[in-house]
């Protein structure tokens, strides 16, 4: 089972995410890949005390990386697009 303080790893702060923060309400955050929709809709609410609309997932594959005569392979990661009630903010990405 996973802890909903674990779910959310970081935030994803870019310059079209802040776009989107400041048009539609919606933040980006990397989440662990086993976290479903409801588990990180849940973790948003809790954590920053707003009203979850809707939440939308994409999983980027991990990449073969080539380093002189070795290759390894990058962790897959997930990332989570939240978009929040009208009228609510996120205060970590206030200002940006």
């Amino acid at each position: 089972m996973i802890r909903i303080e674990d779910v959310l790893v970081k935030p994803l702060l870019t310059e079209k995410l802040s776009v989107c923060a400041e048009r539609d309400n919606r933040f980006g955050f990397q989440v662990l890949l086993k976290a479903n929709k409801n588990q990180i809709k849940k973790a948003v609410e809790k954590l920053f005390d707003v009203k979850v609309i809707n939440v939308k997932t994409v999983i980027l594959p991990g990449r073969a990386k080539r380093v002189k005569r070795s290759v390894f392979k990058t962790p897959s990661i997930k990332k989570a697009y939240v978009r929040v009630k009208d009228g609510q903010k996120i205060e970590l990405f206030k200002g940006i």
